[in-house]
């Protein structure tokens, strides 16, 4: 499918021929007919990303200390690559659209292929031939309101939402300030709840359409008696209320909003404008001043927008997906005019001029810009049938003779940082990859080499070329894929943790044990510690020492919100699962053997036993050996993150956060310090290479399910307070 993207580096538009979004749980498939440029928002976009450098740095702050504390742990090389990678991806545009419904998962009842929807946002709403989009990011489209004035849904909600954040009641008088998009829309719902309406714009042409449009008056900011004027036309009293809608660096318009405004009066931000408060007239006049959050309640809720969970109507009246609907009603019965405010449409093949016209290099006026879709030569018209476009190839030279062939599936920012680039230079061949996001697979497959990109996991399976699979995607996907992979007979690389559950477990041993009778896989979890440098040194001190180990691993894991995808019960497993796991195969590793009981407990924060974001969990291992893991949130960052002691046979072992390693022996000490944090992906990577290559074993399928099966008994144990075997 063609979708607009922009690249990060450069800010350089492009029309990119990508793979179809696919259809996932909690969405739908929408073909789009047309997608509302907004004007302000994406040539901000586009300027902010051609700025140099150093513009760059100096706007962003916070990343350059992020960049800085990488280079000191990662280096400096790796942290300038996966910088580049970054930058020289290319990010989806747009977040308003309409179009038709194409496919419906099966836990979707609200709509049926055939739908006509309005669409909302960034990375659903896209400018692409196809999208895929969550429930409460869709609306239906009332049967008289057109495709094209749809597409306006998004930036109707935003104008709706600082409406209902204004609280305006029947005859007040509102100011706007700003008339671009956002404010004539505003202009005409303030119109439609009877209120009376001053518009204030720079643009005499804005101030003009506005007046067209339903406001009562609309003044130039230029006017040097726009505050008399204000005054005489609210009778000396002031505004009621002030909305600003306008898009600048400066705080005039929270200026000019607390001149307008009669006392105690409401001024609601809704633009993107500087705001440095005037104290006089807000305080004398004891002014609200809040902030308006986009389309509504809901906005940037994972559970609401990505899960699909509604806000009951008693207790939340106005969520983004009822102003959607209820803009939409608006457009239906003539209160809002949107025709009015379309002045360019392109079809998805000029995109580009759109572009030029938004950052002024056509020198034309614009408002309303919109993209058209026109059906695609794989769909039929008839039928409403389409044929998915499920992979797109990239042109490369011709794979290595003899080289290993790999295909991913998931790209993100952890394969792209700790995996992919521990392959470059390999004996391998990347042959394919699958993101959710065409447009990531695409990026994925120019920045790293991969053949071809798809969308759909069943393309890297189906590949007879493609010998090993490796698998980074959100943690309730990889039992499932490694099930499909080991199925194909591929050699199985997924990142942890394994499963999230006993009975995912249960599946992949089933399919594992299943495949040793006509083939012989390579098997490995991306438990990464045990390969690196320091903790295999650590191992090889206690190499001649044949009594039990106690090892003591302290993590200073930092605060997690609990919003974040991998705190999740169901998509991340939370912190036990998901990264626990990781020490618990180091101990093992360190120890030799195989983890039998566990025991954990919490701190109990606000009567929650279960609370397991700091933990103290005792393992004990069959032969004896104990490892004790504390594992805490709620430390100080300035801590280093990881701490191992290791006591056995009259010797002692302390590595801290993997760069400084005292071993102590006979009353002697000896250290081993490293530049950078090493945590052994990169050999991982390619001894799990040379594994298939040579044949040979490397970590016991037997242990990597063990300590996935210790991390379940952990959060039994945290249940129950019980001790609890493996």
């Amino acid at each position: 499918m063609k979708q607009v993207a922009i690249e990060s580096k450069k800010g350089t538009m492009h029309i990119d021929e990508v793979p179809d979004s696919m259809l996932r749980g909690g969405g739908v498939i929408v073909r789009n007919h047309f997608s509302l440029i907004s004007a302000g928002t994406e040539r901000s976009s586009v300027q902010k990303r051609q700025e140099g450098m150093l513009a760059k740095v100096k706007s962003n702050p916070e990343m350059v200390k992020v960049v800085l504390r990488q280079m000191k742990q990662q280096g400096v090389f790796a942290t300038y690559k996966k910088v580049m990678t970054k930058m020289e991806a290319y990010g989806a545009m747009g977040y308003s659209s309409a179009g038709s419904v194409l496919a419906v998962a099966n836990d979707i009842e609200d709509f049926v292929p055939g739908d006509r929807v309005a669409c909302a946002g960034g990375g659903y709403a896209s400018h692409a031939e196809l999208i895929f989009v969550p429930k409460n990011l869709c609306a239906k489209i009332p049967p008289a309101v057109a495709l094209q004035d749809a597409a306006y849904t998004t930036v109707g909600a935003i104008a709706l939402q600082g409406v209902r954040q204004a609280a305006p009641t029947l005859g007040e008088t509102i100011v706007v300030i700003g008339l671009g998009l956002v404010g004539q829309l505003t202009v005409q719902i303030l119109k439609a709840a009877g209120c009376c309406v001053i518009g204030v714009d720079i643009d005499k042409h804005a101030t003009a359409l506005a007046k067209s449009l339903g406001a009562d008056v609309a003044y130039s900011r230029a006017s040097v008696s726009i505050i008399k004027d204000v005054q005489s036309f609210t009778q000396g009293y002031g505004a009621d209320a002030v909305i600003i809608t306008a898009a600048t660096k400066s705080s005039d318009p929270v200026q000019l909003a607390g001149e307008l405004s009669r006392d105690k009066g409401r001024v609601v931000l809704v633009g993107d404008v500087g705001i440095t408060l005037p104290r006089a007239p807000y305080y004398m006049k004891e002014l609200d001043f809040c902030l308006s959050r986009s389309y509504g309640p809901g906005r940037y809720d994972h559970s609401y927008e990505e899960k699909g969970s509604d806000y009951p109507i008693g207790y939340v009246r106005w969520t983004e997906k009822r102003n959607m609907e209820e803009f939409l009603r608006l457009v239906q019965q003539k209160k809002v005019n949107v025709q009015k405010l379309t002045t360019h449409t392109f079809p998805i093949d000029d995109a580009m001029k759109a572009y030029q016209l938004i950052t002024g290099k056509s020198g034309e006026r614009y408002l309303g810009v919109l993209i058209e879709y026109p059906l695609r030569q794989k769909e039929n018209r008839q039928e409403g049938k389409r044929e998915a476009v499920k992979k797109i190839a990239v042109t490369l030279p011709a794979g290595k003779a003899g080289a290993l062939s790999i295909g991913f599936i998931g790209a993100g920012n952890f394969a792209q940082a700790s995996l992919l680039p521990h392959l470059a230079g390999k004996n391998v061949t990347l042959k394919g990859v699958c993101t959710g996001s065409g447009l990531n697979a695409k990026n994925a497959a120019r920045q790293f080499g991969f053949e071809f990109a798809t969308t759909d996991s069943k393309e890297i399976y189906a590949s007879g070329s493609i010998d090993a699979v490796f698998i980074a995607t959100r943690h309730n996907l990889h039992a499932p894929l490694c099930v499909q992979a080991i199925k194909h007979n591929k050699h199985v690389f997924v990142e942890k943790p394994l499963a999230l559950n006993d009975t995912e477990l249960d599946a992949v041993v089933k399919a594992y044990n299943a495949s040793l009778k006509h083939a012989s896989l390579r098997f490995l979890v991306g438990f990464n510690r045990r390969f690196s440098p320091a903790v295999r040194k650590a191992k090889a001190f206690f190499a001649n020492v044949s009594e039990p180990m106690l090892v003591s691993y302290r993590v200073n894991a930092g605060f997690l919100p609990k919003e974040h995808w991998t705190q999740d019960p169901i998509e991340g497993g939370g912190r036990i699962i998901g990264e626990v796991c990781h020490f618990i195969d180091t101990i093992q590793f360190l120890t030799g053997a195989l983890p039998v009981k566990v025991f954990a407990q919490s701190l109990s924060l606000k009567g929650n036993r279960t609370q397991s974001d700091n933990v103290a969990i005792t393992l004990q291992f069959s032969n004896g050996s104990v490892g004790i893991v504390t594992y805490l949130a709620n430390g100080d960052a300035a801590v280093s993150k990881e701490y191992i002691e290791m006591y056995a046979g009259g010797k002692t072992a302390i590595l801290d956060n993997f760069t400084r390693l005292e071993l102590f022996e006979g009353g002697t000490r000896k250290v081993h310090e490293s530049s950078v944090i090493e945590k052994g992906h990169k050999i991982e990577v390619e001894e799990f290479v040379e594994a298939i290559h040579s044949g040979r074993d490397l970590v016991s399928f037997e242990s990597l399910a063990a300590t996935t099966r210790a991390t379940f008994r952990i959060l039994e144990s945290l249940e129950t307070g019980l001790p609890i075997e493996v």
